[in-house]
């Protein structure tokens, strides 16, 4: 334990599923954990219960980013971790995106990441070092046919990850990308497999574990990159998938 022993870090989108779980680990592991989200009941009580912090916060909105990194940085003095894990799913084809809903997934999922990247990789360079985790997904990596919005921004984060590991590593800051596959997450179950109920059958042909994972096994990722035992680790991508990707 304490792999994140004095280690301040911001978790998006830390309310609930994937997040939540992260923001448990990271706290059990001795750091410090300033979590954000919109869904302010949920997320305040889980940081009540962990002893950590909360603010509400939508990652698409500028003014509320510069917010939590000032208050995070008046209160602790420092940023070490930045994970932008918020993020919002839409099933839908290309052809039947409305383009409001294009925007906002883009919003969320897209300029979100962009931002806490922005306005934290400041900070990080000031301090002369820091790792930032963006969670991607394997839709990210290979396309996802009937989410063309969700897995449009997931490549963007991909892509965002990488061109900015090679503008902050002489800074001292890392940044990586995780990509997971089939977790057994509320957003799972709103995918096209999972709402005609071929979830099983999919999952036993196309993954070569025959299996979903748990978000545990994602945040142990996650914790791991958020650690000094990644310290040569940057513009890496992590999958999480049970090997389906090739």
């Amino acid at each position: 334990m304490g792999r994140l022993k004095d280690k301040v870090a911001v978790i998006t989108g830390a309310a609930k599923g994937q997040g939540a779980v992260e923001a448990r680990l990271f706290a059990e592991h001795g750091a410090t954990v300033v979590m954000t989200d919109v869904m302010v009941s949920e997320g305040r009580a889980l940081a009540e219960g962990l002893g950590q912090e909360f603010y509400e916060h939508d990652v698409s909105n500028a003014a509320q980013w510069q917010e939590v990194i000032d208050k995070t940085i008046e209160k602790h003095g420092r940023i070490d971790v930045l994970v932008n894990n918020a993020g919002i799913f839409q099933s839908a084809r290309m052809l039947e995106t409305e383009l409001a809903d294009y925007e906002r997934i883009i919003a969320v999922n897209q300029t979100g990441v962009f931002l806490g990247m922005q306005v934290t990789g400041k900070v990080m360079c000031e301090a002369g070092g820091g790792s930032i985790v963006n969670i991607s997904s394997l839709a990210g990596m290979e396309g996802a046919p009937g989410a063309f919005a969700y897995s449009t921004s997931k490549w963007a984060v991909r892509g965002m990850t990488k061109i900015a590991a090679q503008e902050l590593g002489r800074f001292g800051v890392r940044v990586n990308s995780v990509h997971p596959g089939f977790i057994d997450t509320d957003m799972l179950q709103q995918t096209p497999a999972a709402t005609a109920g071929k979830m099983d059958k999919v999952v036993k042909r196309a993954v070569p574990l025959g299996r979903t994972a748990g978000s545990e096994e994602v945040a142990n990722v996650v914790l791991f990159l958020a650690s000094d035992e990644s310290s040569y680790c940057t513009s890496g991508e992590f999958t999480v998938d049970g090997g389906l990707h090739k």
